[in-house]
């Protein structure tokens, strides 16, 4: 089994040469454009509630009920209108989950820069990255196994160093 056969059975591509590849770049590009649309009204929309009214964080259980259920929604609607909604429904969570963070860097001296900094940043690096998987030619599928290895030692590292913060308990 080549490459290609592998890459089209992995991503279920239509068969037809060049139409398929325009076919799949039209559907990247309709991922990234809801995608950037969700991150928008995300970034935008949600966080000034929280951080104008100063509204507490809703706790690890409402937020993991939450995040849970709107993801289970939108999987469920997937293949509906509704799904839309439930995807803007899931971004406006997390954003309104993230707005007592952003309150608590916002009180930080320079913390509008940080906040500044990291909203720039995602952005200008989303940006290029998606620009470069759409434009080149390469398959970037064998990077999987290596990346979600680097996230799990990213999310292991960073709980590893918050908890060394703390101070254990008698």
């Amino acid at each position: 089994m080549n490459l290609t056969t592998q890459r089209e059975q992995a991503i279920a591509l239509p068969h037809g040469g060049e139409q398929s590849v325009l076919a799949t770049n039209k559907v990247i590009r309709n991922t990234y454009l809801l995608l950037s649309m969700t991150l928008a009204f995300s970034a935008v929309t949600p966080p000034p509630p929280p951080v104008a009214l100063r509204l507490p964080h809703p706790g690890i259980i409402l937020t993991l009920i939450g995040f849970f259920g709107l993801l289970f929604a939108v999987h469920k609607l997937k293949d509906s209108g509704w799904g839309i909604l439930a995807v803007f429904a899931m971004t406006g969570f997390m954003g309104y989950t993230l707005g007592p963070v952003i309150s608590r860097y916002l009180g930080l001296p320079n913390g509008g820069e940080i906040v500044i900094q990291a909203m720039g940043g995602t952005a200008a690096i989303f940006i290029g990255l998606s620009a470069y998987a759409v434009t080149t030619k390469k398959d970037f599928s064998f990077m999987g196994g290596f990346l979600m290895v680097g996230i799990l030692l990213a999310f292991l590292a960073g709980l590893a160093r918050s908890s060394s913060r703390f101070p254990r308990c008698p």
